[in-house]
């Protein structure tokens, strides 16, 4: 028997407007990371659009190996792609994926969410949903890409470490009720597959144009801090490879790829 306040596969079912995102769903109460069940499955030859969800995961990922906090309440999910794309496109997803999720929060909250390089959907200036996009390539065929979203969507932001909580917020806490998660997932699977489709067209230009509209970044002082380097700069461009663009100090220019980027305040 579900506990109240779980996630009703049949309700997220009945309402799905989409031709592949979610028709088949695997839930779990727990999992210790849907990209990691999401990956198996792929491996297995699951179809596109398939979700692993869980209500928590006990050791859910972030980017730069970073342990992702997923307690209950939140939106925890991982979705197998299988774009017809150069492996060179895939990190490109993650954008795709970002807008969508702006704008269902836009279209069903009416709440202001921003888009953040390279990874991250904020409220406020407060992260409140997370993506970690994972590649199997055979030389530069793409096989699968998983991609896995977490939504701070009814969690209590207090269940967050210390240090975390003045950084994050939660779709509940912004609205000020209750988020009927069945619904927002519907909604941001259809969104997501809109983008998707778009993506797998050739159409990436337009999708980040829609990013860069979404994204308060362009044109501020921000620090970037990667495994091997931190610096400072302005940030004047996401470009077509989704890398970001960083005039240093010195006025040189340097592209991005891989580390997190905050404004500086």
């Amino acid at each position: 028997m579900k506990e109240k306040g779980q996630l009703s596969l049949e309700k997220i079912r009945n309402g799905l407007e989409t031709r592949f995102m979610g028709q088949r769903i695997f839930y779990f109460e727990e999992a210790a990371s849907t990209n990691d069940l999401a990956k198996e499955l792929a491996g297995k030859g699951f179809e596109e659009g398939t979700l692993v969800v869980a209500e928590t995961q006990t050791h859910g990922k972030g980017r730069l190996g970073r342990r992702w906090i997923s307690p209950r309440g939140g939106i925890w999910f991982s979705v197998i792609l299988r774009p017809a794309v150069g492996s060179k496109d895939a990190p490109k997803i993650v954008f795709m994926a970002a807008v969508a999720i702006a704008k269902t929060i836009r279209k069903m909250l009416r709440l202001t969410a921003k888009t953040k390089w390279p990874n991250d959907v904020l409220i406020h200036n407060k992260k409140v949903c997370g993506l970690l996009a994972e590649t199997s390539i055979s030389e530069d065929n793409i096989n699968f890409v998983v991609l896995g979203i977490g939504i701070n969507a009814n969690v209590d932001t207090n269940a967050f470490p210390k240090e975390l909580t003045g950084s994050l917020t939660s779709l509940k806490k912004e609205s000020k009720r209750e988020i009927p998660r069945e619904e927002f997932l519907q909604a941001l699977l259809k969104e997501m597959e809109h983008y998707y489709n778009e993506f797998t067209r050739g159409r990436f230009a337009r999708i980040l144009e829609e990013w860069k509209s979404l994204t308060d970044m362009m044109g501020k002082d921000v620090e970037v801090v990667s495994l091997d380097e931190r610096f400072g700069g302005k940030a004047i461009d996401v470009d077509q490879d989704g890398a970001l663009i960083v005039k240093l100090e010195d006025e040189s220019v340097k592209r991005v790829f891989s580390a997190d980027a905050s404004i500086r305040l």
